[in-house]
């Protein structure tokens, strides 16, 4: 493999990503209900800026402003004719910042959820599906992304779709999904599942994993289920900060950056390779996480105790690979 993230996986045991993007586009003056990708071309210099914080920080991933970079999301904003131009735009200035750093960083295409159901449940199509999703990673290739980055995905067949879409662009790609129902995505996958998903995929991608969810106890628990299923391909783990709570009209993530250097090394010695934050996660909380992984060594799997112990309990009692029913859920996620 010629690529730069499997050039970087090659010489690392773990490979730091970046934090949130919505957390941190709000704190420069985002408005909640308004399109993060319209930044791209309308404050360049903010997301200059969200990238180099990442940068700095000492990650080696940091994912593009794309993530709602699709039609169907961009349509709710009357950008669905757009779809091109942005993902393009927010690549190229990745591209310029990650030229510029002083160790090599990988540009990740960020690839969110349509939004929409897929059939029979809802009216989305696979077909429909990977349509979405190609366009969106030519403007991304051609931008100028390394690799593309699926995530937040809960359905299956979106999934597929999405790495369908990769092969249609010529891109490696990576994948995670939201696992935040009891151990399970919205649509009911677990961690094995996942994980005898990705390794059937005619282009699978080079690593997987989870990332938002509920807190970073519970997501590691799901990272804990990749490992158990003997999938050699690395794995990603990508946890919120903490638990979202509602402060003087906002939502603040509670994870300090002392919580979040426990759950980088956590992360490691459960067996993620790819390590970041996602909701709440600022840089420098990754400042935290990085020293953490340069200094602490490398320890036994921990067992469910230490982790909840270390980051808090678990928001269930399953981690979803049991029998019982999975609750019903019907709320979609942008990634924070």
């Amino acid at each position: 493999m010629t690529d730069a993230l499997s050039r970087l996986l090659e010489t690392r045991d773990w490979l730091l990503a970046d934090g949130a993007t919505g957390t941190n586009l709000f704190n420069m003056g985002l408005s909640s209900g308004d399109a993060p990708e319209l930044w791209n071309v309308d404050e360049p210099e903010k997301i200059r800026t969200l990238y180099r914080g990442a940068v700095e920080a000492g990650s080696d991933i940091f994912l593009t402003n794309t993530f709602g970079g699709n039609a169907s999301r961009l349509k709710l904003h009357a950008a669905e004719g757009r779809v091109r131009e942005l993902n393009r735009v927010a690549a190229e200035l990745g591209r310029e910042v990650a030229d510029k750093a002083d160790h090599p960083v990988v540009v990740a295409g960020s690839v969110g959820p349509t939004g929409e159901i897929m059939e029979p449940m809802g009216s989305l199509t696979y077909a429909g599906a990977v349509e979405m999703f190609h366009e969106q990673a030519e403007g991304l290739k051609e931008g100028g992304a390394d690799v593309l980055w699926v995530e937040t995905i809960s359905a299956p067949e979106e999934y597929k779709a999405a790495g369908e879409a990769a092969k249609l662009a010529g891109m490696p790609w990576c994948g995670t999904m939201s696992f935040d129902t009891a151990g399970r995505t919205m649509m009911g996958v677990t961690s094995a599942n996942m994980a005898e998903m990705v390794e059937k995929l005619p282009y699978p991608p080079l690593a997987f994993g989870a990332n938002c969810g509920v807190g970073a106890s519970d997501l590691l628990r799901t990272v804990l289920g990749f490992s158990a299923a003997g999938v050699e391909r690395p794995i990603i783990a990508k946890g919120n900060a903490g638990i979202p709570k509602y402060v003087d009209g906002h939502i603040h993530y509670d994870g300090t950056p002392e919580l979040m250097a426990d759950y980088a090394v956590l992360a490691r010695d459960c067996g993620a390779t790819i390590i970041g934050g996602c909701c709440g996660t600022t840089p420098e909380h990754l400042r935290a996480m990085r020293e953490a992984l340069e200094t602490r060594p490398r320890g036994p799997r921990p067992s469910l105790d230490q982790i909840t112990e270390s980051l808090g309990g678990f928001s269930s009692a399953s981690d979803g690979t049991g029998d019982e029913e999975p609750p019903a859920r019907t709320r979609r996620r942008r990634r924070g």
